[in-house]
């Protein structure tokens, strides 16, 4: 939406003023949506539904309590007028506090344990994804958080998994699963987001009898065991591809609906990219998850019930 011909929301409030709990609430509630406020009980956001249908709620609660409400649409009058609405809506700050705690996280690494930095970069990147709704006029900082984000994860993996793969340019040939059943699948231990959501695929939708061997070195990986996420490995990661995706390919799987979003998230939080709403939340659950289980088959078993449970939602039509 350019600044010149931008249309925006106005809501306009009345509140009962012997509830100072009801007046606390919906401002809590529309700050964190990110709107903006104009003077008292006056808020105003960028016009689109998702914004529309955050004030029609809001203006719900109101009248529940005795308030009244009015939505109004409104155009700007000069580029200048828009300019001060747009204003209102500088999230520059908020970035660069974001910036500054992702700085922070990397001059720490040194000395904190690898749940430790994986949770405290879970929580970064929730607040990031958070702010990222917010951001409706997304400018250079926005992007300079975004860098700072894939930079740490970087420094992350860098100091607690020096031996992720390569990507190898090759075609992704295509397998059948009749070839791979009963077989033993072997990857390195200490499972994370590729590792964990390849195991879960191989052994939900191509080898119901797998069973997994986790390496300390990728090189003692046994000659009659099936490699994937690490270097040699018969399938890891191909040119932009994870290893989470190119099993997807190579079992002809791109037409699931589940697998394809799973796929998606999956190769956000192994390397970047576009950004996925669940992640945030998916990494989190891991952190912790490899805190409560010391053990990689206990750590699988755990998270196949996550996985398990974002693939039905996944594959659901949206509208269900």
């Amino acid at each position: 939406m350019s600044t010149g011909t931008a249309a925006w929301l106005l809501l306009i409030t009345n509140l009962p003023g012997r509830n100072p709990t009801l007046r606390m609430r919906i401002w809590r509630a529309l700050k964190a949506a990110g709107a903006g406020l104009l003077r008292d009980g006056v808020y105003v956001m960028p016009n689109s539904e998702a914004n529309r249908r955050v004030l029609e709620q809001q203006g719900e609660d109101i009248r529940a309590g005795g308030g009244l409400i009015q939505i109004l649409c409104l155009d700007t009058e000069s580029e200048e007028q828009s300019a001060s609405l747009v204003a209102l809506f500088d999230r520059t700050p908020e970035h660069a506090r974001l910036v500054r705690r992702l700085d922070a996280l990397k001059r720490e690494l040194p000395r904190l344990r690898e749940s430790e930095s994986r949770q405290k970069l879970a929580a970064i990147r929730r607040d990031v994804a958070t702010l990222r709704v917010r951001d409706f006029f997304p400018a250079q900082a926005q992007q300079q958080t975004e860098r700072a984000l894939e930079d740490a994860e970087a420094a992350v993996n860098e100091r607690f998994a020096p031996d992720e793969p390569h990507a190898a340019r090759q075609r992704i040939k295509a397998r059948q699963r009749a070839a791979y059943r009963g077989r033993t699948w072997a990857t390195r231990e200490h499972i994370w987001i590729d590792r964990v959501a390849s195991a879960w695929l191989i052994g939900r939708f191509i080898d119901p009898s797998a069973k997994f061997l986790w390496l300390k070195r990728a090189r003692d990986c046994p000659k009659r065991a099936v490699g994937f996420d690490f270097d040699g490995a018969e399938f890891t990661h191909v040119d932009s591809r994870v290893t989470f995706e190119v099993l997807v390919s190579s079992f002809g799987l791109e037409n699931d609906p589940g697998l394809s979003k799973l796929s998606a998230l999956v190769h956000y939080l192994d390397v970047g990219g576009i950004p996925v709403a669940e992640a945030a939340g998916f990494a989190s659950i891991m952190a912790g998850a490899r805190v409560i289980q010391k053990d990689d088959n206990a750590l699988l078993k755990a998270m196949a019930v996550v996985l398990d449970s974002l693939y039905t939602a996944y594959a659901r039509p949206s509208d269900s």
